[in-house]
């Protein structure tokens, strides 16, 4: 039965063959030539037989992967082929670590060796949330009644490596990352600062969507980050545009220390390779280029962690690291026994001001001392400047008390490697025994009995005029108005980033809005080339604009675009027969212009407005 169906399919083949060179030789050897109701007849029964023949071919189902190794950040692309009809239910695959999302699906159509075969391929983007490898499994559909399986596949996922120095200084990296740590001994508990500088070179147009994968502290502790000003610098045969961010660590533990290697993920936009020229302001503005998601990973960063030396080490040493100085108050100091005093410490300067304490004075005698307040002012972003201040209320217990005691504070300092004592001399008080403060007099004074004491006065007779209070804000509908403004801007920002958004995701889109604008200039462009009698450009830029508008509605590149799509092209093919002939004669007047005689101004005009037509009627086609 196979062999019957090859032996029909092979003689229709060759019928359609020569039936095509004929009326190829005859467009060719003619001005304008429309295709014979016979015609149009011999090519629906050519189509149908094709149709017939590649139902008739037997089904297949396939999986496959565009890579089977990739970096975690990278996507990779999973394609289910099915060969000789479309599946009755699209399988979705479930990996536990894989983040699967379909992307679509395409239908083809092949002739090979008189043989024709349909294909509808399903793809889906993966994206990996964890480095290892993963089993994609055998996946089941029903095409053409029957059902197929897959062979499962197989996907590694690497940890991203930092770029070589070689690589770096060609200039080939879009983007990298490096670490750093300061230069110079780290101690047991010490803060200090990671330095993380991001590398975006010049040609990327956009950089977002940045995530870090991985953050690796052996022995520290990651705290608090602060974005510094961007800057631009050359490195190598590159300019880049360099992002400092900048990390509070905490040494946690004594011996060999690893930061890092931090990974990160980010999405770039870069200039596609075939869109280089062209108006830059449609580039800029419809954001054309490549866009690629990439992985960034840093080298590591080692130190040596020293535990605090035992030498020197004062008896009231609390724990603090770092440079600081200290100013203490003390008032009032006139006071009688169990009256407040307040003790106000100020410790600043460079370090983890976490750790500092003051030390225990619940045990000083002849004071009754009240849990502090601490209040810290961070002198920047990360913490590690600034000042603590401890506000305690003390009360003296005895009139033999005569001043607050000396007050001091030891620190270890990891410039130098040794503690520091800080001391505040003692502050002398007066304290009066209670009950000594005699009480203050008081001295009645008689008014006379007819008159009025000068804090009471009369009952005002007169109120004078009213006034009529204007009318409130809130009511008046200027300062409803000007309330509205801000709501107004955030709306219209809001759809001018979504509008963004849906550009940047929508290449399609893109396409069309700018070619949408090429048609635009080029009609003009006509009328002027016709105004002035200039056939040869006419012609020339209404080839290239019938290119641009086929191949944005059919979605392949415009320098593919021939005469032969109005047949090939489904969307084409179904389009209304008097669109499709206009489309025909469109191109036999390109092709022709190169030996026809030279066409006047009013059958340019013409031309132009046919094109103008065509070109809305394209737009109203479904793909």
């Amino acid at each position: 039965m196979v062999t019957r169906w090859t032996q029909i399919w092979r003689f229709l083949a060759s019928i359609a063959c020569k039936i095509r060179e004929h009326f190829s030789l005859i467009i060719v050897r003619s001005d304008r030539l429309k295709m014979t109701g016979l015609t149009s007849k011999i090519w629906i029964l050519f189509f149908a037989a094709c149709l017939c023949l590649g139902a008739a071919r037997g089904a297949s189902f396939t999986a496959t992967l565009d890579r089977d190794t990739m970096t975690l950040g990278e996507t990779a692309t999973l394609s289910l082929a099915f060969e000789g009809g479309s599946p009755q239910s699209e399988p979705t695959p479930d990996v536990p670590g894989l983040e699967i999302t379909s992307t679509g699906n395409t239908s083809s159509f092949s002739l090979v060796n008189g043989a024709m075969s349909s294909t509808v391929t399903l793809t889906y983007s993966i994206t990996a949330q964890r480095t290892g490898q993963f089993t994609i499994p055998a996946l089941t559909a029903q095409v053409g009644g029957q059902a197929f399986s897959t062979q499962p596949l197989i996907l590694t996922v690497l940890k991203p490596d930092a770029p070589t120095p070689d690589a770096i200084h060609s200039g080939s990296e879009s983007a990298y990352m490096t670490l750093s740590l300061p230069p110079g001994k780290v101690y047991v508990g010490q803060e200090l600062m990671a330095q993380l500088r991001i590398f975006i070179r010049d040609d990327v147009e956009n950089f977002a969507n940045f995530q870090f994968t991985g953050q690796n502290a052996d022995g520290f502790i990651l705290g608090k980050s602060a974005q510094g000003g961007r800057s631009r610098t050359r490195v190598g045969n590159g300019i880049y545009t360099v992002i400092p961010v900048t990390y509070a660590l905490t040494a946690t533990k004594t011996g060999q220390l690893t930061l890092g290697p931090f990974t990160a993920t980010a999405v770039i936009v870069v200039p596609a390779q075939n869109q280089q020229g062209g108006d830059p302001f449609i580039r800029q503005f419809f954001n054309q280029g490549e866009q690629k998601q990439i992985s960034l990973a840093t080298e590591s960063a080692n130190a040596e962690c020293l535990p605090l030396p035992d030498q020197g080490k004062p008896l009231n040493f609390g724990g603090a690291i770092g440079n600081f100085n200290l100013t203490m108050t003390v008032g009032p100091t006139n006071v009688t026994v169990g009256d407040p005093v307040t003790v106000r410490v100020q410790i600043g300067g460079h370090g983890a001001l976490d750790s500092i304490t003051l030390p225990d004075q619940s045990s000083l005698p002849g004071f009754k001392i009240f849990p502090p307040t601490v209040k810290t002012e961070p002198g920047n972003a990360l913490g590690l400047d600034g000042t603590k201040t401890f506000e305690e209320i003390v009360t003296p217990q005895s009139a033999d008390i005569h001043e607050w005691p000396q007050f001091s504070f030891s620190y270890f300092n990891p410039d130098d490697g040794q503690y520091h004592t800080l001391t505040q001399p003692a502050v002398p008080l007066t304290v009066h025994a209670a009950g000594s403060t005699p009480m203050p007099a008081f001295t009645k004074t008689s008014t006379p009995e007819n008159q009025s004491p000068a804090d009471i006065l009369p009952i005002k007779e007169n109120p004078g005029t009213l006034r009529s209070q204007p009318a409130p804000l809130i009511s008046q509908p200027a300062f409803l108005a000007l309330q509205g403004l801000p709501v107004l801007a955030l709306l219209a920002a809001l759809i001018w980033r979504r509008r963004m958004n849906n550009l940047a995701n929508n290449p399609r889109l893109r396409r069309q809005l700018a070619v949408a604008q090429i048609i635009s200039h080029g009609l003009v462009e006509l009328k002027q080339f016709a105004a002035g009698n200039k056939p040869d450009e006419f012609f020339a830029t209404l080839f290239r604009l019938l290119q641009e508008q086929l191949g944005e509605r059919l979605d392949c590149p415009a320098s593919a675009i021939t005469e032969n799509v109005i047949e090939e092209q489904p969307l084409l093919r179904n389009a209304p027969a008097a669109t499709r002939d206009a489309l025909r004669e469109l191109f036999q007047l390109c092709n022709q212009a190169r030996y026809a005689p030279v066409r006047g101004t009013s059958e340019l005009n013409s031309v132009a407005d046919q094109f103008q037509k065509v070109v809305g009627e394209l737009k109203q086609l479904q793909a």
